[in-house]
């Protein structure tokens, strides 16, 4: 398995396929991982072909690696399956409800993992695209979803065409909490953040948002309320076009 600190999200791929039997196995080992009441609560839309993943590209904000890698995976949280073998079985589905969508949500985002520890581990490079939910109905009409399917995570996958470096991450300290959990106070939020400030990275990132924290880079600019309510009032809209509200 590959080492997770030297972990790196690759944007970049060579123009080389990712072989199907690969892929596959990739799959197929993914699949054995944790998941709810041994139901797999999730399915894969793989994308290979150029048109689809131009179409794909607005609901990703145009990021290029949509379009420039070999391999596009959409991993939908899936109860449609399930329901329609408990029809076909003489039993009647309570699934059309929000705490369903969790849990498949859950199912999907575990196996979601597990496929990028693989992947990593085989020399294959990816990048995780958090836009999946921000305009999720796009990708529902692009991919042809059906109710009580609703995608969750993609993931643009191929072989690494850069080295970047690795991404600056909070100490253990930072987030493990010891039998209850004990509320972050100005001092240990300064512990924590300080190192992550400091990095010349961050720095510029400041400098060129002309902000006077990084903070205020995520809050004003990369992560707005406005932003969040609009996207969360879309997501919601989603949820109940796919039967899960």
């Amino acid at each position: 398995m590959k080492e997770e600190r030297t972990r790196r999200t690759i944007r970049q791929y060579k123009q080389q396929d990712v072989d199907d039997s690969l892929l596959e196995s990739l799959l197929e080992r993914a699949s054995h991982t944790q998941t709810m009441g041994n139901l797999q609560l999730y399915s894969v839309i793989i994308t290979k072909d150029k048109e689809m993943k131009e179409k794909l590209s607005p609901a990703h904000f145009g990021q290029p690696m949509v379009k420039g890698a070999p391999v596009l995976l959409t991993i939908c949280a899936d109860f449609r399956r399930t329901s329609l073998w408990a029809r076909y079985r003489k039993a009647e589905p309570g699934y059309d409800n929000f705490l369903s969508f969790i849990n498949a949500a859950t199912d999907a985002l575990l196996f979601t993992q597990t496929f990028c520890d693989l992947a990593e581990a085989s020399g294959l490079g990816l990048c995780f695209l958090g836009t999946t939910v921000y305009q999720p109905e796009q990708i529902i009409d692009i991919l042809k979803i059906p109710k009580m399917v609703f995608p969750v995570a993609t993931i643009t996958l191929g072989w690494p065409d850069e080295d970047p470096p690795v991404s600056d991450r909070l100490p253990v300290s930072a987030f493990v909490h010891h039998e209850t959990y004990h509320d972050y106070t100005s001092t240990s939020i300064d512990q924590y953040y300080a190192p992550k400030e400091a990095l010349p990275e961050n720095r510029h990132f400041v400098e060129t948002n002309h902000k006077e924290t990084l903070a205020q880079v995520f809050t004003d600019i990369r992560y707005t309320k406005k932003d969040n309510e609009a996207m969360s009032e879309g997501m919601i809209h989603a949820l109940k076009r796919q039967g899960f509200l």
